[in-house]
């Protein structure tokens, strides 16, 4: 896939994410409840949204690195791999906790695999042209 087209594609993906996440946070942040009735996970005492929000946040702006050229593209790839893997494995958890039902943590884990095949995919094709 063009560089310039994956850049893309994952600018919008974590930007969604990004609205996703930062909405749950700020739900649960000023409110005190959860999103759409559920119950809420934590991890080491706080929401699991909220670090699903600095997760993205990060897929962001190096997203945002990699579409304004400010980092080279085995960098930048390489990142969005690493952080998506680490978002799929975190997700993951919550969602096998959960038994698998339809959730938030659910939603954000298919934002991180989509994340993940993405940048594997283009990894790879880096690789073969260097």
């Amino acid at each position: 896939m063009e560089q310039k087209l994956f850049n893309k594609i994952l600018f919008i993906i974590s930007l969604g994410g990004v609205l996703f996440s930062g909405y749950l946070s700020s739900i649960k942040f000023f409110l005190k409840t959860c999103s759409f009735g559920e119950t809420c996970p934590y991890f080491l005492g706080y929401p699991a949204c909220y670090y699903g929000f600095a997760l993205f946040l990060i897929l962001f702006i190096v997203s945002i690195l990699g579409l304004i050229g400010k980092i080279q593209a085995q960098a930048h790839t390489k990142t969005l791999t690493s952080i998506s893997i680490v978002g799929v494995v975190f997700s993951g958890f919550f969602v096998v906790s959960e038994n698998f039902k339809l959730s938030t943590c659910s939603l954000g884990l298919l934002f991180f695999i989509i994340i993940f095949i993405f940048s594997l995919r283009q990894l790879t094709t880096l690789k073969k042209v260097n």
